[in-house]
């Protein structure tokens, strides 16, 4: 399977390159791996509703051009929660859904426009939280790693 991860903004903290380079390494025994950086919009300080939707629409055209022909998860509060284990068995669904091609969307600072969000296949939560941007991609790295894990029976912890 080729996934692909489409993410807003890039990463400028060594530890969280480190961790997402260390998972995608696990990662490439289970599937093909990439992670596709689109830039962010810096937001002004007291920014209107307006503004920040504005800023947000620009970051999805750069979104949306990144999705060729893949089925497309949106990390959203709203989305579906899984246990691992039933996130693991939602990985199986990809491969076939997926065709082959997945991809998940994670958004900046500011979250995901809705024509991204319209657009997607489903939408998956990790949590009622909000989390930084580059720490849901290690995140996110890590529930796949170990819902490959879960998957062919290989140890991992609890």
């Amino acid at each position: 399977m080729n996934i692909n991860i489409v993410v807003v903004g890039s990463i400028k903290e060594k530890f969280y390159r480190d961790a997402i380079e260390e998972y995608a390494k696990r990662l490439s025994r289970y599937a093909k791996m990439s992670i596709t950086e689109v830039k962010d919009e810096k937001t002004p300080a007291n920014a209107s509703a307006s503004e920040e939707d504005k800023i947000k629409q620009i970051e999805a055209e750069r979104i949306l051009s990144k999705f060729n022909n893949s089925y497309v998860v949106a990390l959203a509060i709203d989305g579906k929660k899984y246990t691992s284990e039933s996130f693991a068995k939602r990985m199986e669904n990809y491969d076939i859904l997926s065709k082959g091609n997945l991809t998940f969307v994670i958004g900046g600072s500011l979250g995901l426009h809705e024509s991204v969000l319209k657009r997607a296949d489903e939408r998956l939560s990790f949590s009622d939280m909000t989390f930084p941007h580059q720490l849901m991609r290690v995140i996110l790295l890590e529930q796949i790693y170990r819902a490959y894990r879960i998957r062919n029976n290989e140890p991992y912890h609890k």
